[in-house]
């Protein structure tokens, strides 16, 4: 069924990208219970099999609805594109805990039983620890994967945001996801749950780039999120894979096997920090692998918020793809 917002001339110019951690987590969570997302995130599933086996997820499955209310204070609106892990945690742990309550009681109303099963009363009865609980099962799953998955989703949007400059909007839907369509001043997206109309009246749009969510686009709505379209990320293909997996033995002899695995590594734009844990090198042995690169004509940079972002020229494409 589709979901329509309809623009005007003023929110077009409160469109924005951001990323959310704690969206990444929620959606991680929903993956593990959703088979027919495993297949795109094997690597990663097996990686955390041991932690996910020790763990009591119930209490955040049961406020997980499909469809129905999240509790919003464990999903807060996104902050922007350079939001960290820790800043979203300490805003779930800050939460007033009545006003987590409310919001946890209206989630477990939508699956019949759950207010009155033992987890749910437990949680309604002490909402504070119930807010501390699971803000700690948030963290163990993704916060770990957090540098490799923020590299990911920067570069997403680093790259969408310069498409859109060269395009223009309507064309950066199209690429953004085939579920997104635009016609006249309407954004349709294509797939979703229920049929949905909406007037923006001003708010503007939030495009927010999701590892976890991928292939599906999920729209958004409810106050106190502004409306937003979650899409999916590009480049998960290569997200989960180790050092030099991906580099062709041929590249590894011209180059040397540590430059040749930076060089592979960039299937995306990332910086130092996060070459290096996706690598496991050190960031200076990175930077200097990465300036030699440079120097060849194999890599280009430029810089985006706090920091700088290397990806491949046609030249670095092409002897990457090399077999």
């Amino acid at each position: 069924m589709p979901f329509r917002l309809h623009f005007g001339e003023s929110d077009l110019l409160r469109c924005r990208f951001a990323l959310s951690p704690l969206w990444e987590t929620q959606e991680a969570v929903r993956t593990l219970a959703r088979p027919h997302r495993h297949g795109y995130h094997l690597p990663w599933l097996r990686r955390i099999r041991a932690d996910a086996s020790a763990l009591d997820l119930e209490p955040l499955w049961l406020l997980m609805p499909d469809g129905g209310h999240n509790p919003n204070f464990l999903c807060p609106p996104p902050m922007g594109p350079l939001a960290t892990f820790e800043e979203e945690i300490a805003g779930v742990r800050a939460v007033d805990p009545e006003v987590a309550r409310a919001d946890m009681a209206l989630a477990l109303a939508e699956r019949p039983g759950a207010s009155g099963s033992a987890v749910g009363r437990r949680l309604l009865a002490d909402p504070a620890g119930a807010v501390q609980l699971l803000a700690g099962l948030l963290r163990v799953l993704i916060a770990p994967h957090w540098p490799r998955l923020r590299a990911l989703l920067e570069a997403d949007i680093a790259y969408h945001s310069r498409r859109l400059a060269e395009s223009g909007f309507e064309r950066l839907l199209g690429e953004v996801s085939p579920q997104l369509g635009w016609s006249g001043s309407t954004l349709t997206v294509t797939g979703t749950r229920g049929d949905h109309e909406r007037v923006l009246g001003g708010q503007g749009l939030v495009l927010m780039p999701s590892v976890f969510v991928w292939p599906e686009v999920v729209g958004g709505f409810e106050e106190p999120w502004q409306p937003a379209v979650i899409y999916p990320a590009r480049g998960i293909g290569g997200l989960w894979s180790g050092a030099g997996e991906r580099t062709p033995e041929t590249l590894a002899r011209l180059l040397g096997r540590v430059r040749a695995d930076v060089l592979c590594a960039l299937d995306e734009p990332a910086g130092t920090s996060a070459l290096a844990h996706r690598l496991g090198l050190a960031p200076s042995s990175v930077s200097a692998h990465l300036s030699v690169l440079r120097g060849a004509g194999l890599l280009t940079s430029r810089r985006y918020g706090h920091q700088v972002l290397y990806e491949r020229t046609p030249l670095g494409i092409a002897l990457a793809a090399s077999t």
